[in-house]
């Protein structure tokens, strides 16, 4: 007896019977799938060809697209990003640059970058005992690189002929990082002006250090009081005038945060601040024979008179 055939549509498997089969052992497709073939002789078209390719409707093909799209999408992504990097780390030493201005009260200059070249003159590294490790690449050290003996200081000198010299600070606040710059004068322990910002603290709170009202508190005030680091800002009346600012009401984690960096970074450059604070040395003229022997006989003629 001879059996019918039958063709999956879907993926061509041949099945020999008196019926189709109820499921296509391949693809799983329904017996629906299933279209029977013509023998030799019987007035019917010719079997249909098996399908060739991958079939669209299956969850290999899903798979594969998905899987393709992915890779292109990150490829392109990747290529957008490597493009804008120079970019990107141009506008960050950008900023850092204004913001190491703005602790020196220079903002919203129109060239930022030609004006910290102006003013700062050097950006050299130091150890906690004020020695100095390099001459220059303080501006490249990242701030969770700066340790006791990798400290970039920051020699400025303002139009007016001025020496200040600026600390940069990190520390931790209440939702996340703050960070900040101290611009100090000459004399290595007078506040010239601060810079703060933060990464997520509240707005109207602790997000307030960045304002221009809790930093200009700090110009004029002291960095260390009997050669300690005293700097500070403190709720309520001031008890030391000199070393002490008025903290922002509703913040207290942010400002203890703000306390804390100030002790602990500006500690590492209290050996340098202190060698600043030590007078200069009297000068002493070179005195010739001449008039040693001219004052002498000077006394000698007071004395016989």
């Amino acid at each position: 007896m001879i059996m019918a055939k039958y063709v999956c549509k879907i993926c061509g498997y041949v099945h020999e019977g008196n019926s189709a089969p109820d499921v296509c052992p391949l693809c799983k497709a329904a017996s629906g799938e299933f279209e029977k073939v013509a023998e030799q002789g019987e007035n019917s078209a010719a079997p249909a060809p098996k399908k060739k390719g991958i079939n669209t409707n299956s969850d290999v093909y899903a798979i594969i697209y998905a899987t393709v799209v992915v890779v292109i999408v990150a490829f392109l992504l990747a290529a957008v990003s490597s493009a804008l990097k120079p970019m990107q780390d141009e506008n960050i030493r950008l900023d850092k640059m204004k913001q190491i201005l703005a602790s020196l009260h220079i903002n919203d200059v129109a060239d930022a970058k030609a004006e910290y070249e102006a003013v700062v003159k050097s950006d050299a590294i130091i150890n906690s005992t004020g020695a100095q490790v390099a001459a220059e690449g303080g501006f490249d050290v990242a701030n969770d690189a700066i340790t006791a003996d990798n400290l970039p200081i920051y020699i400025c000198r303002l139009k007016n002929g001025e020496e200040k010299y600026v600390i940069p600070m990190t520390g931790q606040g209440l939702w996340g990082g703050i960070w900040g710059y101290m611009a100090v004068n000459s004399d290595g322990n007078t506040i010239y002006g601060v810079y703060f910002s933060h990464s997520s603290e509240t707005p109207g709170l602790g997000a307030e250090i960045a304002g221009e009202k809790f930093c200009s508190r700090f110009k004029d005030k002291l960095v260390m009081d009997g050669g300690e680091i005293a700097i500070e800002a403190v709720k309520g009346r001031l008890q030391k005038e000199a070393t002490q600012v008025n903290a922002i009401s509703g913040a207290t984690i942010t400002i203890n945060g703000v306390n804390a960096m100030l002790k602990k970074c500006l500690e590492n450059y209290k050996s340098f601040l202190a060698a600043k604070q030590q007078p200069a040395e009297a000068v002493v003229e070179p005195v010739s024979v001449t008039e040693v022997v001219e004052a002498a006989a000077a006394e000698v003629n007071v004395t016989e008179e």
